[in-house]
């Protein structure tokens, strides 16, 4: 991964919106779980191109100031060649000097760059450790509210089950139903008790014939006994 690429993708990192992601995810619980997978892994390419651009600063650091070494040898040089009445090889040694202080600008641009770009990378850097801390201190509570909503939407279901599971009106129909079939069998039974049948009738007298002719019996046995 590139310089540039790495300073375009801190932002959206750093950006993301957890409760956003989270409303979107099926699963929240392994979202989390992904997602600190994810941001761990951009954290170890972000903490690799960091350490790039740091290695750049020192580099151009190197650079520059052996840039500063060469010039102050050949300012040197060239008061030496005067000193010794060598003045062609002064004027020599001063244009070289010239022309290393003009890639001293140059250089001196190189490393103000380098020192810019990685401040950018060491501060995204730290944010995205802070980020990731916070969203690892964060991640227990987050799955201890979805365990709770899950089980929540379990009682919720059941609440709706539990209301819905007795059906008042219709046990009421079948009641009725049952009071009219016990209020139809003990007409019918009445009616049997009313009902006057020639057997019946003939049940009726024929028991009473018995009876008259046991009391008969008994009147002729007390007088037998002289009771």
């Amino acid at each position: 991964m590139g310089l540039t690429d790495t300073l375009a993708r801190i932002p959206k990192i750093l950006e993301a919106n957890l409760n956003a992601l989270l409303d979107k995810a099926e699963d929240p619980a392994k979202m989390i779980d992904q997602m600190l997978i994810d941001y761990k892994r951009d954290l170890a390419d972000v903490k690799r191109d960091t350490a790039a651009v740091m290695a750049d600063v020192k580099m151009a650091e190197k650079k520059l100031a052996d840039c500063d070494a060469d010039i102050a040898r050949k300012q040197k040089a060239a008061e030496n060649a005067l000193k010794a009445g060598n003045e062609d090889d002064a004027r020599t040694l001063l244009a070289a000097k010239q022309t290393a202080e003009v890639t001293r600008q140059s250089l001196a641009a190189n490393l103000e760059l380098a020192q810019k770009n990685a401040q950018m990378m060491q501060d995204g850097y730290n944010k995205l450790v802070r980020n990731i801390e916070e969203l690892e201190q964060r991640k227990d509570v987050a799955k201890a509210k979805i365990s709770m909503a899950k089980a929540q939407e379990s009682i919720n279901k059941t609440a709706a089950k539990a209301n819905s599971a007795v059906n008042f009106e219709a046990f009421n129909k079948y009641e009725e139903k049952a009071d009219r079939m016990l209020a139809e069998a003990n007409a019918s039974a009445e009616l049997d008790e009313q009902t006057v049948t020639a057997e019946s009738l003939t049940e009726k007298y024929t028991s009473a014939g018995d009876s008259a002719s046991v009391d008969d019996e008994l009147a002729a046995l007390k007088a037998k006994l002289g009771m």
